[in-house]
Parts: structure tokens; sequence; C-alpha cells
């Protein structure tokens, strides 16, 4: 799994050098260098259904809204051509389905240049990933947050990592989806243009699709400037334990670069920080590894070493995530933390629960110190102290520990227990989706400025980001924040990582693919892609609303409030597919008449 050098140079070039107008790392043409093997399909199927399938290779574009088995038949109407719409700068999917009764080996699926009725011409805007089958399970009935045996839950293949591969070798009787994306360029001009998706065999046969794509005069802002407030949180030790590579040295941090890249192309806001040692108390694969080192000295005064911290922190700003830094946790899940003694050099554990001496003893020092350092740095106003999910007694001790010995340090946390109501000033709160916030509540924190997400996770079955999810749940996220009120959204993992998850994206505690949203060597999914979709809604509807108030078009605007409003279910329901897509073809009908 080591990634060699010449593979960094090539992840590295292809995410500093590949940045297409609509401002996403273009995609380069090159494998990642890892050969792994699918799992085999648990599902039995009925291979008598394959002997009604014509011999030879066949192609039709399917709806990105579902996923397909890879050993059924499929059962689709075959569509040769399909129409995308979007704004300039805006990034869009489409799926094509291959499938075939003998292997062929080699299979290429490429885009050509999209061109006008008028000749006009955009060049290399569009590429094509074959998608990858993991292995996923089920969220079963009840609580779904706890110890997982694999054999409780029916297990099948789900596809969803994008993979980077130049060809790919076509087994007998199996299905393989590949995963189109477009990049309009902000400079494009307005109008239709077409193109074809060429596949070809080293066979020489070639199959060709047609691919339409109708460009509105609006522009989407750049990720940077976008305002949903996504929060992801990273986890860098998994890096260094997939890439066998030592934590914390250039390589890790080369190594990570891509991958987190691809995180601040979806606008992330949050830097994920830890303050000792694993917050959470192992619950995931890879621990957390220290970022910042407490050491008492041998009269008993503390030093702290923040050179971790501060690298990674800068290095997270350098790739554009610089809104916030959420450093977890003066309230960890075991309550212990450690620290070096420099007598005997050797870490040492302490239970310090709020409320007891040892707390404050060990907190108060730190606090203050760590304020003084972020005020050196420049980074004091936009760093919180972060906790998730604890007790609301203990952090409400915790909070007044923080105000009292340094109070220009901000407060972040996921409630599940209506904190907020006690602590109305909070900087950054998130409450689970299936437990709102009432309206009047998250506006009012709004008008204060103070930044309020609903959070997905295992105890919420929809809408969330399973590998078993259906796709469009993840541009659902999107329109569901519109609907409430909330800022943006959480989700408590980015990427970490479970044992081997380019194969296997179950984890003994929660749902699959709860853990992680992409994939080694910055691996994009149909879960980020349909994810990435819902919030580049989110900022089109921003901007459609102003120009509809500005023109005084009530009608319309009601309209297009009526239709985001249907979306405001944390439930799932019949029909909130087709509400979802409704919604999404009404802001492109209003986009459309706005250009005029």
């Amino acid at each position: 799994m080591k990634v060699t050098s010449k593979l960094y140079q090539l992840i590295l070039f292809s995410a500093l050098t590949g940045i297409s107008g609509a401002g996403f790392c273009q995609q380069t043409h090159w494998d990642k260098g890892q050969i792994f093997t699918e799992a085999n399909d648990p599902v039995k199927t009925d291979n008598k259904n394959w002997l009604e399938v014509k011999p030879g290779l066949h192609s039709s574009f399917v709806s990105i809204d579902k996923r397909y088995a890879k050993s059924e038949v499929p059962n689709i109407n075959i569509e040769r051509s399909v129409l995308l719409t979007g704004w300039k700068g805006e990034r869009l999917s489409a799926q094509v389905l291959l499938w075939t009764t003998d292997s062929i080996p080699g299979v290429k699926v490429t885009l050509s240049d999209f061109i006008s009725e008028s000749g006009s011409k955009l060049k290399s805007i569009g590429y094509a990933r074959f998608e990858r089958y993991v292995l996923t399970d089920e969220y079963g009935s009840g609580w779904a947050c706890g110890k997982r045996n694999a054999a409780d839950f029916s297990s099948s293949l789900s596809a969803d990592m994008l993979d980077d591969l130049s060809s790919f070798n076509l087994e007998k009787k199996k299905v393989r989806p590949v995963w189109i994306t477009l990049e309009i360029p902000r400079k494009a001009e307005q109008g239709s243009y077409s193109a074809k998706v060429q596949i070809t065999t080293k066979q020489g046969k070639q199959q060709e699709l047609n691919l339409s794509l109708d460009v509105i005069n609006q522009l989407l802002p750049q990720p940077s400037s976008w305002s949903f407030h996504l929060d992801q949180w990273q986890h860098p030790s998994a890096v260094a334990r997939v890439n066998k590579l030592p934590v914390w040295s250039e390589a890790h941090f080369e190594a990570m670069r891509p991958q987190m890249q691809l995180l601040a192309n979806a606008g992330q806001k949050v830097i994920t920080a830890t303050l000792n040692k694993d917050p959470w108390n192992i619950q995931t694969y890879d621990p957390y590894e220290d970022m910042i080192i407490w050491t008492k000295g041998k009269d008993g005064s503390w030093s702290y070493d923040y050179r971790i911290f501060d690298k990674w922190v800068s290095f997270m700003m350098g790739l554009g995530v610089k809104k916030m830094i959420n450093c977890y946790s003066i309230v960890p899940w075991n309550n212990e933390i450690h620290y070096k003694d420099a007598i005997t050099n050797k870490f040492v554990n302490i239970v310090a629960k709020p409320g007891t001496t040892a707390f404050t003893e060990m907190w108060e020092p730190f606090l203050k110190d760590f304020a003084k350092h972020l005020q050196q740095k420049g980074w004091l106003e936009i760093t919180n102290i972060a906790l998730d999910e604890r007790n609301k007694d203990e952090m409400g001790m915790a909070f007044a520990l923080i105000e009292k010995v340094a109070p220009k340090l901000g407060v972040a946390y996921a409630d599940n227990q209506k904190t907020y109501k006690r602590y109305t000033n909070s900087d950054d709160v998130s409450t689970a989706v299936q437990h709102p916030i009432d309206d009047k509540d998250i506006a009012e924190r709004r008008s204060k400025g103070l930044n309020t997400t609903f959070y997905i996770y295992c105890g919420n079955s929809f809408p969330n980001q399973f590998t078993f999810s259906e796709p469009a749940e993840s541009a659902y996220l999107g329109w569901y924040t519109l609907a409430t009120g909330y800022n943006g959204v959480l989700r408590w993992a980015y990427n970490s990582w479970v044992e081997n998850p380019l194969v296997d994206s179950r984890f003994r505690t929660w749902p699959a693919g709860d853990t992680y949203i992409t994939y080694p060597q910055a691996r994009s999914s149909i879960r980020y892609e349909r994810m990435l979709e819902g919030i580049q809604d989110y900022e089109k509807v921003l901007v459609v609303k102003k120009m509809l108030e500005h023109k005084n078009d009530l009608a319309t605007l009601a309209k297009l409030n009526d239709a985001i409003a249907k979306l405001k279910s944390h439930s799932r329901y019949e029909g909130w597919n087709s509400d979802l897509n409704a919604a999404k073809q009404l802001l492109n009908n209003i986009s459309v008449s706005l250009s005029k």
C-alpha cells in the first residue's frame, strides 16, 4: 500500500496544477498505483437472466439517483443521449452503465470536446471515472449505533468509489457503472453544446453516447466564497496508516495534500484539531495522534509544544480552509488526558472530570497558554474549544472554566441535549438531524452571527451518506439546509478509514460508510459528488433569491420557497426524490428566465 515518491509527485501535480475554470481539480488520467481486487458479490443472482443478453458490450446512460447491482442484468430503458444543464463554474454529473456477457479487457471511456452550433468549443471539461464496488451492509432496525456483528446484517456490494483508472477490464456477466463529471468553465459562453462519450476496447471496437450541455448565463461563486457551512472532521492518522508513513512526517503531509484539497474544494469551513490524547477514546480504527504535547516540568510548571498543531493548521489554511479551528476536546469521551513527565520522559494518564480539582489544575494553565499562543499566531478569533455529545452538566462546567480563564476562545459543540438553550451565545452549535432546533432559535442565532448546523450520524437513517444510502440523499442535505434555515451540515468523519477502505466499508460499530466519504489517494465517491451538487444548489438558490427580490418578483420567489419547503422532512417519505428533482429543475428554469 505504500505510495512511491513518483506517485506523490503525480498526486501533487494533479492537485496543484490541474485547477479548471470551475475551481476544481481537473481530472488526470493516470493509475493510482494500488492494485486491489473487489470483494466477491455476497448476493446470489440467477445467471439464467444473462442468457437473454446479446453477446458483446452494452452501454446506456442511467440515472445518477440509483446504484446498480454488480451481478444483476440491468432492468433499464436504453438511453443513448442525455442533457445536462448548469451555471458557469458548476460541476455536473451523469452516469453510464456498461455490461457484457463476456470478459472484455482494456475498456476505456473518454469524452470529446463540447461544441456549440456556432462552432464554439469547451475543451477538456469532462472526464469519466470507473465506479468501484465496496462491501456495505444495511441500517437495520432500531438503534444503529453500537457493536455490529456482520452476520446480523445483510451485506452487498455498493458502487461508490470513483477510481482514476485509464482503462478497466470488464468481467463477464457483470455490470460496471462509469461516473461522468463536467466542469463548466467560468468564462464559458452561454448556449447549447454537444459531445460524445466514447467507449473503446483493445480490439478497436467503439460505441458512442451523445452528451448535451446547456450553459445558463449565471455564474456560480467560487468554493472559497460559498456561505454553506460544511464541517467534516478530518483524521490525519488514517492517512498515515493507509500509506504506511510516519505520522506527521513530510511524506505524511504530502499524502494528505490531495486528500484534504478535495475537501477544501467542497467549501469546507473547519479545521479539525486535537488538544490532547484521542478525544474519542479510540472509537475509530486509527487513534488520533497528539497535535499538542503537554509536559510537566521537574518544578511542576507546564510547557506546551504546539509545533504539530501549528503545522497542521497552516497546512489546512494553505488549502483554503480558514473559517474556524475546532479543537477537541476539553471533555474527552473517557475524561482522560495525558502529559509527558519531564523526570521520566514518559506519558502519564490522568482522569480529569469537569468539576474536579484535577480538571481545573490541568486545563486552566493550558487554556491561558493556548489563548496566548493563538493570539500570537493571529488565530484566536477563529478558534473554538470543541466538545462532542457530552453530558450537559459537564459541558456547563467546561464552558464556565473557558469563560473564566480564556474568554476570547470560542466554544463549539455537537449537541444532543438541547444545551444550546442554556448557552445561547455558543459560537458553533450542531444538533442531530432528527432533533431539529426550533425555527425561532435558528433565526435568533443567525441574527447574532452565530453558526448553527445539523449533523448526520449512525443514529439517523435519512438523510445520510452511508455506502448503502440512496445517492440523492447526499444532494438532499443542501436543500434540507435551505428548508430549515441551518447554516450547513456536520459529518463526524471525512476520512476515518476502516481497515481496508478500498474493499470493505463496514465497521465494527456503525453502519457501513459512516466513517468516511472519500477514499485513499483522493479518490472521490458518488456520495461526495452528490453532496457537492447539493451545496452548489444551496449557493445557486441564494443568488437567485437575491435576484428575485431585486426584481420584486414575489410570485416566482414564493414558488421557489414552496418547492424548498417540501424538503424540510428529516424522515424518509414517498416522493422525496421526485420533490428534490422538481426543485432542482425549477431552480434551473428560474435561472434561465433571470438570465434573459
